[in-house]
């Protein structure tokens, strides 16, 4: 083989392992950022649900209070006859 024929092939190994050294870092990088953003994700998810609850549980304390409101008012009237 000339020596023309080995650089070639060598500059094609070293192409090619390259290559695919950038693909593979590459790949990794992006699904290292993709598990990052899941995470946020979930904990975003998490915030909703309880700000969902949290509202829930305040309907509740709203109309206890309400019933509250009422019974006072009752009790009042009750004693003012």
């Amino acid at each position: 083989m000339s020596d023309t024929v080995i650089v070639s092939l060598v500059a094609l190994l070293g192409t090619l392992s390259g290559t695919f050294g950038g693909i593979l870092t590459s790949s990794k990088l992006t699904n290292f950022r993709l598990e990052q953003l899941e995470k946020k994700v979930e904990k975003h998810n998490g915030v909703i649900e309880r700000t969902y609850d949290l509202e829930k549980g305040e309907e509740l304390l709203e109309e206890r209070f309400r019933d509250l409101e009422r019974r006072i008012g009752s009790l009042e009237a009750g004693a003012a006859r």
